[in-house]
């Protein structure tokens, strides 16, 4: 029996060095993927880059054959006169608020919401956070015609009140859904022990829930950020006077229906786009933080 369990170690050993020698190592795996992703990584900022470097240009080198990435000259006017020519200041003041307001509303109302769907015990919980989840498959196209016709009766077309005022109750499903999934991956004790402390459910909500659940509440902030500063059909339906335009009215206004500015409407794009880039830069590691936890339970 030694023998045949000698041989049968000694076949094992054979078989695993073997399977050894001809996977390939560590190291040439991390190569590949080092590689792809570099690959990866220049395609998708390749876009940016053209963006970029077209936006100094003038109108004849953008559509210029074969394509010259490096401007010859650089045009750096093309940005004083794409920001002057429209009050992009003006357009920026208007955007903040909107963005701000968004940001405030959405953090808060949707973490109370999804709180009380992940902690909350009450009857018919699943039946109406199914309802709310159900609220995803409705296009917004199909609500603009009764949003529209409800803002009109309360006169608030015109304003920023049907850009921000809606997000206070509720703050939408899938940040719902979202901040729902990340209270649920924190312990139970936590909120256990205030309550033994005679901690409110809304103390318990307010001082330990929400300083927790931080990485998800910034990447819900950055998600309502980017929607309200690319948006550019709610503005169009509801603002009327120039002097409530936000920036992708201001953008969306130097296309035309005989001619279109592209070198002034590139420079103002690449200068819209520099907020965003930036705050991802500096929030990069909690969003990643917040997208990453969310999902450790269901």
């Amino acid at each position: 029996m030694s023998t045949l369990g000698q041989m049968a170690a000694d076949t094992t050993l054979e078989t695993t060095i073997d399977r050894e020698t001809t996977r390939p190592s560590g190291k040439v795996w991390n190569w590949i993927t080092t590689i792809l992703l570099f690959v990866m990584a220049f395609i998708m900022i390749m876009p940016f880059v053209w963006l970029v470097s077209s936006s100094l240009k003038s109108q004849t080198q953008i559509f210029s054959y074969p394509p010259q990435w490096i401007p010859d000259p650089f045009h750096f006017d093309n940005y004083t006169r794409a920001l002057t020519i429209k009050p992009f200041g003006l357009y920026l003041v208007n955007t903040l608020k909107i963005v701000f307001l968004n940001v405030i509303a959405v953090v808060f109302s949707s973490s109370f919401v999804a709180y009380g769907f992940a902690r909350i015990k009450f009857p018919g919980r699943d039946f109406w956070f199914g309802i709310v989840m159900a609220t995803l498959f409705l296009p917004y196209a199909v609500l603009i015609v009764p949003s529209f016709m409800i803002f009109t009766r309360l006169g608030w077309v015109d304003t920023i009140l049907p850009l921000t005022v809606p997000l206070f109750f509720g703050g939408g499903a899938f940040n719902i859904f979202l901040l729902r999934q990340f209270f649920r991956t924190i312990p139970e004790e936590l909120a256990d022990a205030a309550r033994i402390d005679g901690c409110s459910e809304f103390g318990i909500y307010w001082r330990i829930m929400m300083p927790l659940a931080r990485p998800a509440l910034i990447t819900v902030g950055i998600f309502t950020f980017l929607n309200a500063w690319n948006d550019l059909l709610g503005p169009i339906i509801y603002l009327r006077s120039p002097q409530n335009f936000t920036v992708a009215v201001g953008l969306s206004s130097f296309r035309s229906t005989l001619d279109v500015s592209w070198d002034l409407q590139l420079a103002a794009t690449t200068a819209v786009i520099i907020p965003v880039v930036v705050l991802f830069f500096f929030t990069q590691r909690y969003f990643i933080k917040g997208i990453v936890m969310t999902g450790l339970k269901g």
